[in-house]
């Protein structure tokens, strides 16, 4: 019989029992939770459940801002035995509608902003039975509520707390939560966890490479809903009793200023775009000088931005690269051991090799394989999605579908995703390696490079530059600055001045859109 296991009591319970109830776990604008208090709303939202009427295994979907109630739901849930499904708060009524159909949720749990959607995603997702709001909705929104009479409509302020709720009988293998994907390739496949996951990822990377402690303050730009921000925000900092900070606005350069400067973080977690935003916008360096570190991931962080952002600040920059699928990092960069322009070495606990088009494993430096890695945080699978599933998961391995390459000192060097890449002339050009040159121009904020096809039916590349903030790019000067620094097979044969790129929530550059607005031209010869 398999051996009982909670998430939810490894990342809370067991401070409680350590003594340790006392430690503050969440500050969230003005209100302060300690660990005690997060327990008794996980019992709170284990009775709701009840009332509810789901039972163990069944899902609940989550559209909930970075607020006290994502942890009590998403915790509360697993505590019952019942997968939460966060879902992403960008979202629009018929995506989310699409998603929740996807999942059979039969309960949905809204930050009020949100619940406008409802009449959209009850047409869609049939089997949705009951929602919960939470916090105060707007007269408008009110309106729409009421006249939603075909589900049954709760209040989170209407569940009182009846005291201590029992933990169902799990075990490290049973089911736990469920991430959907970006949905940058395709329609968003529900990928699917198992409660040990979240203490796989908390003593991978949390308590190896950044080294968390308990006096730590955490701070994500990235939001709970996907696996980069949910680590940063509750699995790192509950697995250690240090304090999570969340905060509902969106990320800007102002928003991040403003609240490092209030809440004054050790840690904080962007994207390569934010810190360009960043030094953009001239945050002042004084702002970040409560960090002891800056963890990135989303897309490639380009090796000037990481130069130029560690020179400005002071402050040690890890970049590396997760997934959805694996859960968060298995791939960094160390304090000490940081290689700008790399995604590091592989994270203790995980494996990683490359392959080539011919199955075969890459043994020597610089030669392109596709990445591919081993670990026991890894999902159990896709929902419902069969043939996605037998690509993406071969037996022990997870093919990530990004292409890389080793460098001669043992750092992995990343090129692109397998469906970026381009073939220019019979050669492989990297479009992460065209855009980490274009950055280095000093009036280059972001660039995103995209392959097209000429008039003749030759693939070439694109790029799409965003000028940096008051600046004009002259283009005689940036074609130099190519020429300059790469080969001529591998320039772009167009570029396109923007005023920002399409990016999901997680900062990757949605690369499909770039190359849908190609589509409808052909590149001029």
């Amino acid at each position: 019989m398999q051996e009982l296991y909670n998430a939810a009591n490894w990342l809370v319970g067991r401070h409680i029992q350590a003594g340790n109830g006392a430690r503050v776990a969440v500050e969230s604008g003005s209100d302060i939770y300690t660990y005690a208090d997060v327990q008794r709303e996980l019992f709170r939202v284990q009775h709701a459940l009840s009332v509810l009427q789901v039972r163990q295994e069944e899902r609940v979907a989550l559209v909930i801002n970075d607020e006290m109630a994502f942890p009590a739901w998403f915790l509360g849930s697993m505590r019952s035995g019942i997968v939460p499904i966060p879902l992403s708060t960008m979202l629009n009524g018929e995506e989310l509608g699409f998603v929740i159909d996807d999942s059979r949720a039969a309960v949905v749990v809204m930050s009020a902003a949100y619940a406008k959607w409802l009449p959209v995603i009850r047409k869609i997702a049939v089997d949705l039975k009951r929602a919960v709001i939470v916090g105060d909705a707007d007269e408008e929104t009110r309106k729409i509520i009421r006249g939603e009479t075909e589900i049954g409509i709760y209040s989170w302020a209407d569940f009182d707390d009846f005291g201590e709720a029992p933990t169902a009988r799990t075990g490290a293998d049973s089911p736990g939560f469920w991430l959907y994907s970006s949905g940058t390739t395709g329609s968003p496949k529900g990928v699917m966890h198992r409660q040990k996951a979240l203490e796989v990822t908390a003593v991978n990377y949390g308590t190896s490479v950044i080294k968390i402690t308990p006096e730590d303050r955490c701070l994500s730009a990235a939001k709970l809903f996907f696996a980069f921000g949910l680590g940063n925000s509750l699995t790192f900092p509950f697995s250690v009793g240090a304090t999570s900070i969340l905060n509902p606005a969106w990320a800007t350069p102002k928003s991040v200023a403003e609240a490092l400067e209030r809440y004054k973080p050790t840690i904080f977690y962007g994207s390569p775009g934010l810190l360009a935003s960043i030094m953009d916008n001239q945050v002042p360096p004084g702002v970040m000088s409560s960090l002891r570190l800056v963890v990135v991931s989303g897309e490639a962080l380009p090796a000037e931005i990481h130069r130029r952002f560690t020179e400005i600040y002071n402050v040690p920059v890890l970049d590396g690269v997760g997934s959805t699928e694996a859960l968060h990092m298995f791939m960094c960069n160390r304090v000490g051991e940081e290689h700008p322009g790399t995604s590091g070495r592989p994270v203790d606990g995980y494996e990683v090799k490359l392959i080539d088009g011919d199955g075969l494993e890459v043994t020597g430096p610089e030669s392109p394989g596709y990445l591919h890695i081993k670990g026991d945080s890894i999902a159990t699978g896709y929902w419902c999605r069969y043939e996605s599933a037998k690509k993406a998961f071969i037996g022990d391995w997870l093919r990530t579908g990004d292409v890389y390459t080793i460098t001669q000192d043992g750092y992995y060097h990343f090129l692109g995703r397998d469906n970026d890449m381009i073939k220019i002339g019979g050669i492989w050009v990297s479009p992460a390696e065209v855009e980490s040159a274009i950055t280095e121009h000093p009036d280059v904020l972001e660039a995103a490079v995209v392959g097209a096809r000429t008039i003749t039916g030759l693939e070439t590349a694109v790029a799409f530059v965003v000028p940096k903030s008051g600046r004009i790019i002259d283009a005689v000067s940036l074609e130099q600055h190519c020429r300059s620094r790469m080969a001529a097979f591998k320039r772009p044969r167009e570029i396109f001045f923007v005023e920002q790129l399409p990016k999901t929530a997680t900062g990757k550059v949605k690369r499909f859109q770039l190359r849908q607005q190609l589509a409808e031209r052909v590149t001029a010869d």
